[in-house]
């Protein structure tokens, strides 16, 4: 299998797609027998949910079938099929941001899915990215209902049709999932030993951006929980956990929202950082889901079932890495983001 390069930190750092080794079984499994439903994948923002749709394309692609996967966000995609009507006409969309907006965009790619199979493709498989971000939960519920009526009424016979869609966004569980129009699973952060895989391949000096003598591999698991994205913030933050937690509080305004709590939820909040499943009581619900608005935690977190999870679940609990049994922060700095915002309201 090829293993795709992608992109880590400006200018020119690159690194490999690694470890994932279940999470890369798992979709060998599902070219093997479709989806007979829409898969929406869920987890931490910049857990390598990408990265692994993209190296997803790069299996399908092997495993016979016409591919379109499309990244909502940055509006990019790739397309893997000889259809050279549906190339273009995708490029085309692609590219024109005045006119084709995320949600027309979303429908000309279920359109093109559907064109692949009309021309009598036995295979095909359709991978969006983010597409709940751009588009808002309501009209991606009604988009996961027309990915599951193309793969339940299609308009012509097809060996396999495979749809999958992937979101950070807190809420989008509850609303696709009370509709039942789709499977849903998780995918946490990186495993100890596929972190350590990761950051050892990396070349810090080429970007420069070299970790202080005595910083180690260990030392960023810890602060970043696994979480490649928030790797890469902690080496633009010159490896200073402070300061990472600090742009975090800044970006997303965690000072104005903890303002607007009151001192009841101030401390419960107060608590989370120290427990997160202290969020998980009737009281405290309210409180929970304005965190999994803004991003900064997972609810309901499933139990640790391997047969429930993309990849490897992360453990029962570990307070260390913010992780709870039924809670749990997105990452380390996403808590320390919080508990700067709580030491400096007022």
């Amino acid at each position: 299998m090829k293993r795709i390069r992608l992109p880590f930190l400006p200018p020119g750092i690159e690194v490999e797609f690694s470890d994932r080794e279940r999470a890369l079984a798992q979709v060998e499994e599902i070219a093997r027998k479709g989806t007979r439903a829409p898969l929406v994948v869920y987890g931490p923002e910049g857990c390598g949910k990408s990265a692994w749709l993209r190296q997803s394309a790069e299996i399908l692609k092997d495993a016979g079938y016409d591919v379109i996967y499309v990244d909502l966000v940055h509006r990019s995609y790739l397309s893997y099929t000889d259809v050279e009507s549906v190339l273009n006409r995708l490029s085309d969309a692609a590219a024109d941001i005045t006119r084709v907006t995320s949600l027309k965009l979303v429908t000309i790619v279920i359109d093109l899915v559907k064109e692949l199979v009309r021309l009598g493709k036995k295979k095909v498989a359709v991978l969006m990215d983010e597409a709940f971000q751009s588009l808002g939960l309501e009209k991606a519920a009604v988009h996961v209902k027309s990915l599951l009526s193309l793969i339940e009424y299609p308009p012509r016979s097809y060996e396999s049709i495979v749809a999958v869609a992937t979101t950070s966004e807190g809420l989008t569980r509850s609303e696709i999932g009370r509709h039942r129009w789709a499977n849903i699973a998780p995918l946490w952060n990186m495993s100890r030993e596929g972190f350590m895989e990761l950051y050892e391949q990396v070349n810090w000096e080429r970007g420069g951006y070299p970790p202080p003598p005595g910083f180690t591999a260990e030392d960023a698991w810890l602060i970043t929980g696994g979480n490649p994205y928030m790797l890469s913030v902690l080496a633009d933050a010159g490896w200073s956990p402070k300061k990472a937690a600090e742009r975090m509080v800044s970006l997303r305004k965690l000072l104005y929202f903890v303002n607007s709590l009151s001192m009841d939820e101030k401390k419960w909040l107060s608590d989370a950082t120290e427990d997160p499943d202290t969020l998980f009581t009737r009281e405290r619900i309210p409180l929970l889901d304005k965190l999994v608005e803004r991003n900064l935690v997972v609810d309901d977190v499933p139990s640790r079932s391997p047969d429930l999870w993309i990849d490897t679940p992360p453990p029962e609990k570990d307070t260390e890495l913010g992780i709870g049994k039924h809670v749990a922060w997105q990452t380390p700095l996403h808590r320390e983001a919080v508990k700067l915002a709580l030491k400096a309201s007022t």
